[in-house]
């Protein structure tokens, strides 16, 4: 429906309707759409001077199917009243004026209607009939189209294939998402009313599969890898047991291993509800996984991988976590039809499921080693930005799911907008690289005018100006039924070709962009391990052959270097607690100062807030909508303070004293080691270097590589909260507090203040925004308040995680030069104690174990994933 299109003259009709002074900004898709709807339905029942008690019946439950609240239950009323008065329904001009708008399957549904309220009695009266024509035929609905719907709701007479096959895809329920659900399931519901398809006997074909080669090649270079990095760590294993090879080599190469061992790709799909989500997910797999339905379907977060058997696993928010039956897990992972059609958000914040864990060992895609994150519609989810977090944890790509039939909404844009940011960690400025934003539902574009308008609208958007992507092959248009249908039917079409390619160029940016960079850390970590490992076993058999001693002196000074390493441990600890202190102070002054003004500046704010939704119809959503721009301009706020105050001022300042005494200590142990290696011919430092390199950012020949950026280690661009977000942050201590979050929070208490109802009435239209702006603020404040001090405490805990992983990190390093100092010690003291026959067979382990170690590194050289 094109709002645009409604004219000042239908805003009087309404207005005159309704006996209430409206705006164009009042009239929504679903106020409009009613209106047009009790029009022609009075029409259909007054025509012949008689109402019948099953037209009364079926007026009822058609009015009550629309009907999502008492709000609109009030304004039916006021319709039905206003439209019997002024006879709208014999004035076809009027019905014109108000149908403007319409899409043309908007304008079939409406008359659908008609001819259903027609039949109601049994029999379709041959003036009714007439009238349904007349009306059909001014909104140029294709006449072998009524014939459709005369048949569907006579059982009579038959129709033709090609105007049934036409009918089924205007009213296709993808089609009407810019009115309520409620209209998406009285399109579903219409579509079963319909004449079946006829039969026709096809020859079975077998299933076709989407391949991904080249991921499981990629796949197979990993297997090679992780086999790799198992012989080594065997290999230090032996020599660790042999007392030849240091403790801290076990951990590293054990650290690495578990990481290629958890290696998969990451890609969540994300968008708005009814947009394709699990149909796409579903032709991904080439198998019916997620539950499917045309109003909102996928109620929490599903995370699809490989298993090495079918089972299902349901984590819930109080770190619960059950196996439960394959039977149950549409179910569970499923919002219910009732809550779809009223109220989704209210659901989704009543649920108690964090995510539910989907493991199947014959999914292609999940086998090649790609983990999926399905997720409920962002546009209603209570806690949006919380969720949108939870999904792109660890993410390697993102998919943007939007819907061709009524693309790019105001809800979509601020949506991929947001998805892009997070995607950058904070910035705005830049185009995301491991974004793919999929238009679905291309079939249902009927002209290739209307494809080409599309397409060019959502390019404009997504690679304009200010571009939402970036890279090659990231906008693709789609349609996942139709692709669906396809692998079932076992027949190629041009939409499995289009879904190919993208499937193509999303393996592609996987291995490329994401794969072969971890990859190659992995095999560098590896190569330095053998490294590190040769020179431990070199250092060994110099001592053997008598080449490397150390004398009483050196031993002497290197016990008490490992004593003051100790020390220096311990003071870096102490500055940590002090600088957390210190921190949590400044921050707590300057939140005081911050609050003070925050009532003044988010009222202030709410000026500029706006909604697509009406106060005429839904009320419940306008409130929503009003809502969840509080807690927007909340959370920017509370960004702007973390990253202003918090992130560049009192940490960077604070973060800077104990990089400089991590630094200097580090040092100063580096620079000893380097005293030895000169005095002793080891190779302390390159141990060192390689030891540190995990916990420390590694190294370098020019000094130590700790913290590159201030940034990298208070949350970088993102923000002081890092992966939490201001977001997270207000909608986690809320839920702290209440149990929910701070929507649902905000909703509760409207509606518990105005005795179950919010409170403000249908008639008064000049007030009623700013009215309930004015509640969101006053309520939303009081909330906000109310928590200020677990927000503080998350606050604090930030604090201190920043300080105490930076001294943890300082502590593993400085723990693996001390090792590093006792396994030279040891080895002399092993090999004083041996006999000469002992030494002999040494030195043959060792000459094994140098074999074994070239060996692995040929293995490696020998892995090429490009």
């Amino acid at each position: 429906m094109d709002i645009s299109l409604v004219s000042s003259e239908a805003v009087d009709l309404l207005s005159r309707i309704t006996g209430q002074k409206l705006r164009k900004q009042d009239l929504t898709p679903p106020v409009i759409f009613l209106a047009a709807l009790i029009t022609v339905l009075l029409g259909v029942m007054l025509l012949d001077g008689t109402v019948t008690d099953e037209e009364k019946r079926r007026w009822q439950q058609t009015i009550n199917r629309f009907i999502p609240s008492e709000y609109a239950r009030q304004l039916s009323q006021l319709m039905s009243k206003g439209v019997r008065q002024n006879q709208v329904y014999k004035k076809l001009n009027e019905l014109l004026m108000l149908t403007a708008p319409f899409s043309e399957s908007e304008r079939l549904l409406l008359i659908g209607f008609g001819y259903e309220m027609s039949a109601a009695d049994g029999d379709m009266d041959a003036r009714e009939k007439k009238y349904l024509e007349v009306i059909a035929n001014r909104l140029e609905i294709n006449p072998q189209h009524l014939a459709v719907l005369e048949a569907g709701f006579s059982h009579q007479g038959t129709v033709e294939p090609a105007a049934l096959e036409e009918v089924q895809s205007l009213l296709d329920p993808a089609r009407f998402h810019a009115l309520d659900a409620v209209f998406i399931k009285a399109a579903n519901d219409m579509l079963a009313v319909l004449p079946a398809k006829p039969k026709q006997q096809a020859k079975q074909q077998q299933r076709l599969s989407l391949s991904y080669e080249e991921l499981q090649r990629f796949q197979g270079y990993r297997q090679q890898l992780k086999t790799a990095s198992k012989q080594l760590a065997e290999i230090i294993q032996d020599g660790t047991n042999q007392g030849v090879l240091p403790n801290n080599l076990t951990a590293q190469v054990e650290q690495v291993s578990q990481k290629l061992s958890s290696q998969r790709f990451r890609v969540a799909v994300v968008g708005e509800f009814s947009q394709g989500k699990s149909t796409l997910l579903n032709a991904l797999l080439g198998e019916e996984i997620q539950p499917v339905r045309e109003i909102p379907c996928s109620g929490t977060v599903t995370v699809l991988r490989y298993g090495s058997q079918k089972r299902v696993i349901c984590r819930y928010k109080d770190k619960r976590e059950e196996e439960i039956p394959f039977e149950q897990y549409k179910i569970k992972a499923a919002i219910s039809e009732e809550a779809a059609l009223d109220c989704v958000s209210d659901e989704l914040a009543r649920s108690d499921i964090e995510e539910i864990i989907f493991e199947h060992p014959d999914l292609e895609l999940c086998r090649s080693g790609v983990e999926i994150v399905d997720s409920p519609g962002l546009n209603e989810h209570p806690d949006r930005t919380a969720i949108t977090q939870q999904l792109l944890k660890d993410t390697d790509a993102a998919i943007f799911l939007i819907n061709a039939s009524r693309p790019l909404t105001q809800g979509e844009r601020d949506l991929i907008q947001d998805l892009k940011t997070q995607l950058n960690g904070g910035k705005t400025d830049k185009a995301a690289k491991n974004l793919f934003v999929v238009v679905n539902f291309m079939d249902l574009l009927r002209s290739e005018n209307g494809r080409q308008q599309v397409r060019q609208r959502i390019e404009r958007f997504v690679q304009g100006q200010n571009p939402i992507i970036a890279g090659e092959n990231r906008l693709h248009f789609i349609s996942a039924q139709a692709t669906l249908d396809a692998i079932f039917a076992g027949s190629e079409n041009d939409y499995l070709k289009t879904f190919q390619k993208f499937t193509k160029a999303v393996e592609n940016f996987l291995i490329t962009e994401r794969g072969l960079i971890e990859f190659q850390q992995s095999t560098e970590g590896l190569k330095q391990l053998i490294e590190v490992s040769c020179d431990e076993l070199n250092q060994f058999e110099q001592i053997l052959e008598g080449k490397l001693k150390v004398s009483e002196e050196d031993k002497h000074k290197i016990f008490e270097e490992m004593g003051e390493a100790s020390g220096r441990d311990v003071r870096i600890q102490l500055l940590a607690e002090q600088l957390i202190v210190k921190s949590c102070e400044q921050a707590e002054e300057s939140w005081n100062e911050w609050a003070e003004g925050i009532s003044d500046r988010i009222t202030q704010k709410s000026n500029d807030w706006s909604s697509e939704y009406s106060h005429l119809w839904g009320q419940k959503d306008l409130i929503r909508d009003y809502a969840d721009q509080f807690v927007r301009d909340l959370t920017k706020e509370l960004d702007d303070w973390g990253n202003q105050k918090i992130r560049d001022s009192i940490l960077k300042q604070n973060v800077e004293i104990i990089d400089n005494e991590i630094k200097q200590e580090i040092e100063y142990i580096r620079k000893r080691f380097q005293f030895f290696d000169r005095r002793l011919n080891t190779s302390l430092v390159n141990q060192l270097n390689v030891a540190a390199a995990e916990t420390l950012g590694g190294l370098g020949a020019g000094g130590l590589g700790i913290a590159s950026s201030i940034n990298s280690d208070i949350g970088g661009a993102g923000g002081f909260f890092g992966g939490l977000g201001a977001g997270g942050l207000v909608a986690g201590a809320l839920l702290i507090f209440t149990g929910l979050g701070i929507v649902p929070v905000i909703l509760g208490g409207l509606a518990a203040a105005a005795g179950g109802s919010f409170g403000f009435g249908l008639l008064d239209v000049d007030g009623i925004h700013n009215q309930i702006k004015q509640k969101i603020c006053d309520l939303g404040l009081e909330k906000f308040r109310q928590s200020e001090e677990a927000i503080l405490g998350k606050i604090g805990k930030k604090i201190d995680s920043v300080f105490n992983d930076k001294a943890d990190a300082a502590s593993k390093a400085i723990a693996q030069a001390i090792s590093i100092s006792e396994n030279l010690l040891e080895q002399q003291e092993k090999v004083h104690q041996e006999t000469l026959e002992q030494r002999e067979a040494e030195q043959v382990f060792i000459a094994e174990k140098r074999r074994e170690l070239e060996q692995v590194q040929k293995n490696m050289e020998a892995i090429l994933p490009c």
